[in-house]
């Protein structure tokens, strides 16, 4: 083979020359950006765990990263990168020449892109997002450091109880024998921890602990309505109809039947429960309104929950 035939070969194109696409490579980097902005929405809503369709936004700002991602790629692969169809018999051992011309092949290919910086750091903007998007739920496991967000409740003192329709709770309309649910107000039904369970007992009957000596103003007392077994409601409330023969107050749960002593702060008195019913203390505002005097006395829900509390005031 001739010098001239030689430089004939080396000057001879693979890829044939296709028109410069600024446009739509300043598209791809738009994309690609609306995709990193996205997967930061999808942290953002995750982190603050105060909007009232979390999960459908989350859903939204994720789909929407995918998107930007996949329509980034469409327009990368149609618009900017070029396209050549040839058929062939595929060797069964590619030679040199073959594999330099594979080589040369792939470079010309890129040789067209004129904003390679600008796609590159657009890409790797995207995928370090998405990338953090991905692990941000795994510090749902538990914390690293702090532990005061597994306490994290909408109790604080002052907050008053209400019923199922925003209506606040009085002592005078607490009575004996009857089970009550009230919650935190304002708070979103979604959150667990504001619901609660209400009775009233006799003020002469309690045995609370002596730290909790007020937290029972009237014989009223409020306990969470999780279950410490397995996160069922509390949902039941046995009374005795004959207080000589037959067992005293009490509630139960009754997806296994855990059974807490309401006059003794929540004991256990039967059932799989390996912790009391946590207890909420009261106290009745100049208005005869029921507001809470502070948080849980413990962590709501099974141990192996972790559900975010915070820890009494």
């Amino acid at each position: 083979m001739t010098a001239s035939h030689d430089a004939e070969h080396d000057s001879h194109e693979v890829v044939p020359p296709h028109p410069h696409s600024p446009r739509a490579e300043v598209a791809v980097a738009a994309l690609l950006i609306g995709a990193a902005l996205a997967a930061v929405a999808f942290i953002y809503v995750y982190s603050l765990e105060k909007f009232s369709a979390q999960h459908e936004l989350l859903g939204i700002t994720l789909a929407a990263s995918f998107a930007f991602v996949a329509a980034a790629l469409l327009v990368l692969a149609t618009r900017v990168l070029p396209s050549e169809e040839n058929v062939e018999d595929y060797p069964d051992v590619a030679s040199p020449p073959e594999q330099e011309e594979v080589a040369k092949m792939i470079e010309e290919t890129g040789s067209g892109i004129t904003r390679k910086r600008l796609l590159v750091g657009a890409g790797g903007t995207a995928g370090g997002a998405i990338g953090l998007a991905a692990l941000t739920p795994a510090l749902s496991m538990g914390p690293w450091v702090e532990v005061a967000p597994l306490y994290r409740t909408p109790w604080r003192p002052g907050r008053r109880l209400v019923d199922d329709r925003g209506e606040p709770y009085k002592a005078d309309d607490i009575e004996q024998e009857t089970f009550y649910t009230a919650f935190a107000e304002g708070s979103s039904d979604r959150n667990l921890g504001a619901s609660l369970v209400v009775v009233r007992v006799d003020p002469a009957a309690l045995r609370l602990p002596p730290e909790r000596a007020s937290w029972a103003p009237e014989g009223i007392l409020a306990f969470s309505k999780v279950c410490p077994h397995a996160a069922c409601a509390v949902a039941l409330y046995r009374k005795p109809t004959y207080g000589p023969t037959q067992p005293n107050p009490a509630l139960v749960c009754p997806c296994h039947y855990s059974t807490f002593d309401p006059r003794k702060g929540g004991k256990v008195l039967f059932g799989p429960s390996g912790r009391p019913l946590p207890q909420l203390p009261l106290t009745v505002d100049p208005a005869r309104e029921l507001r809470a005097s502070g948080n849980f006395s413990q962590a709501i829900g099974p141990s192996w929950w972790g559900i975010n509390m915070e820890k009494p005031h």
